[in-house]
């Protein structure tokens, strides 16, 4: 008589290949770390057995989005300032926010000989594509580097806002704008030839961006999500946010 298994042992071996833990994770992530977030996906999950289910955005609507309340586990910012406010507001569990990256900005146009330093600012071009200051850090520090060289006023007329980082970039890369101030971690990416002329705004020009987590308070218990930012902090996630271009800040402030 043939060996045949059990469908209930079926079952009970099919559920002991699959981690007692294994869950998902909702996380809301600055648009600027979506290419990152995407690369660093399947080894969270293979790491853990976790699901991560990502939704992208400026920092300042995802902010809003959580205070409405969203459904997210974790938030990764691209500022300090909201995930401290979440912390505030009792939205955020209390000691969990790090800064998981330091951000750069560049000044970056797809054509590879315009932009060989700030006096591309000066030159021929209709339009400049930042994201929306009130809302995206990265268009924050875009403005904050644009008043400190003197420039912020006699180019309004020329700049156009995108809604996130994303947008600005897409405004460069399709042609609507000549110039754009975009994350270096879009242009960087581990394996992707980069195209066009860029220049890296030296870090005086705009306040640091300090890109932090936080665990959300409807998660405080949630185990995929705490291993989500236990994994960020590790060093297998931190050595491949480096060649995204990003820095990792010793200090948590």
């Amino acid at each position: 008589m043939p060996y045949r298994t059990c469908p209930i042992l079926a079952l009970l071996l099919l559920a002991a290949a699959v981690p007692a833990h294994a869950g998902e994770v909702r996380a809301a992530v600055a648009g600027n770390f979506k290419a990152t977030i995407e690369a660093l996906e399947p080894r969270f999950e293979a790491a853990t057995g976790h699901e991560l289910r990502v939704s992208t955005g400026s920092t300042g609507s995802l902010y809003a989005q959580i205070r409405n309340g969203a459904p997210f586990d974790a938030f990764l910012a691209a500022d300090r300032r909201r995930p401290r406010k979440l912390a505030e507001r009792g939205l955020a569990v209390p000691g969990s926010r790090f800064t998981y990256a330091q951000g750069r900005l560049a000044l970056w146009s797809a054509d590879p000989e315009r932009v060989n330093g700030p006096q591309a600012l000066r030159g021929e071009f209709r339009r400049l594509a930042i994201a929306n200051p009130r809302t995206a850090p990265y268009g924050l520090a875009a403005q904050q580097a644009l008043q400190s060289l003197g420039r912020w006023r006699s180019l309004q007329g020329r700049i156009i806002q995108g809604q996130n980082i994303n947008q600005a970039h897409q405004f460069v890369a399709s042609g609507n704008a000549e110039l754009g101030f975009v994350a270096l971690s879009q242009l960087s990416a581990p394996g992707r030839p980069e195209r066009g002329s860029r220049w890296l705004v030296p870090q005086q020009h705009h306040a640091p961006i300090r890109q932090q987590a936080v665990l959300l308070e409807r998660a405080a218990d949630h185990a995929p999500a705490q291993a989500l930012l236990r994994f960020l902090q590790g060093p297998e996630a931190a050595e491949l946010i480096r060649r995204f271009g990003y820095t990792i800040p010793d200090d948590a402030e």
